[in-house]
């Protein structure tokens, strides 16, 4: 079974209260069409930074969002990770203050995750970002998970995305 790392974005889309922007409540609808379609195609798993960012904020949320993460698989972070993960950073392909986002990614890839879930399009799902990535993970021996939202990681058979082009 393949595996996906949710990152800390699609958990919080995923019990956060329905947002009136429009874009944000479609990305809800679709997160959380994912969780009831398609996780179960998935061996799910965070990690230890997933459930530190998830701790934070409003603390009913921070209580849902903690909810989900209790039966999900907490990923050991490797001393590689810490390695990989400065690595990435050292590339300037990322802000110092996407420490965390880059942490997710190495802890992903050390872990040979398949897909890493993420709403986060600024660091994470950010094509030209990770093209910078993709090559420093290469030169070090590395694969990085593919990185994607979830209506990328639908699937044909599960989920009607409009028409074909």
């Amino acid at each position: 079974m393949e595996k996906v790392y949710l990152e800390t974005s699609f958990i919080s889309l995923l019990v956060g209260d329905s947002s009136r922007d429009l874009v944000v409540a479609a990305n809800q609808q679709v997160t959380r069409d994912w969780w009831r379609l398609r996780r179960s195609q998935f061996h799910c798993v965070i990690s230890s930074e997933v459930v530190r960012e998830a701790s934070h904020g409003d603390p009913e949320q921070a209580r849902k969002r903690l909810e989900i993460l209790r039966d999900l698989t907490i990923l050991k972070v490797a001393p590689e990770s810490d390695q990989f993960m400065l690595a990435l950073l050292a590339t300037g392909a990322l802000p110092s203050r996407a420490q965390p986002d880059a942490a997710h990614l190495a802890i992903a890839t050390v872990e040979k995750v398949d897909y890493l879930l993420t709403w986060n399009c600024r660091h994470l799902a950010n094509a030209q970002i990770l093209r910078r990535l993709e090559a420093e993970a290469l030169r070090l021996g590395w694969k990085l998970p593919k990185v994607c939202t979830p209506p990328e990681l639908m699937g044909d058979d599960t989920y009607e995305t409009g028409p074909d082009y």
